[in-house]
């Protein structure tokens, strides 16, 4: 197969796995996170394939998604042998997928390749800006988070598990103790650079909703 012929193929795949998520993950978010690592990798001397790949499947065995991701990941390898890619290959594809995520960053985060630190600059930025705004808000609202509580104050040096209790969260509160952190972690200069004005955009966004909240505007 060429590599053309394989991302296509691995397109399909990650669409078959992901149509039907409703939490903000679904397929829409994999063809932005695709079409953003595409305009990083203009700026970026990394693997075309090892990054489109990486992009694909980034959320087909995320932990928060599905109840065995082990069992997903084992799926992932079994298919992109089927699909001739190597066995180097594959292992530097699932160890991004395994390791880009916020969460993974919160206890002892893995150095990543050039690859992976455009995958995952590209689904940070997903995460935030106007479409990060509308995805928190789904999200939160699958788990039947709450809005906001100003009694409730956003958690801080939290571990994974920590992190993962939606219990002790609210949807506003996520954008401090996730979200607005986004920017200053990006790793590469172009996201760097996109990442400021959304960032912005979500301050504009807490300063108004906090407003409307306590109908001073």
């Amino acid at each position: 197969m060429t590599e053309e012929q394989q991302l296509q193929a691995i397109k399909d795949f990650s669409y078959q796995k992901m149509k039907k998520d409703a939490s903000g993950h679904n397929f829409d978010h994999i063809q932005r996170v695709v079409k953003t690592a595409k305009r990083l990798l203009t700026q970026e001397p990394a693997d075309k394939l090892i990054t489109l790949a990486a992009a694909y499947l980034h959320d087909v065995a995320d932990d928060k998604l599905v109840s065995d991701p082990k069992e997903l990941e084992s799926e992932i390898q079994k298919f992109l042998l089927q699909i001739d890619l190597t066995s180097q290959q594959i292992e530097k594809i699932l160890f991004i997928t395994h390791n880009l995520s916020f969460s993974q960053s919160l206890d002892n985060p893995p150095k990543l390749s050039l690859e992976g630190q455009i995958v995952q600059d590209a689904d940070r930025l997903d995460a935030i800006g106007a479409i990060g705004i509308t995805r928190a808000i789904y999200y939160g609202g699958k788990h039947a988070e709450t809005i906001y509580d100003p009694k409730i104050l956003p958690r801080k040096n939290l571990n994974k598990a920590e992190y993962r209790n939606l219990s002790n969260e609210t949807i506003i509160n996520h954008f401090y103790e996730k979200l607005l952190k986004l920017t200053e972690m990006m790793n590469t200069p172009t996201a760097k650079e996109v990442a400021q004005a959304r960032h912005q955009y979500m301050l504009d966004f807490l300063e108004e909703f906090k407003n409307e909240w306590n109908a001073e505007r």
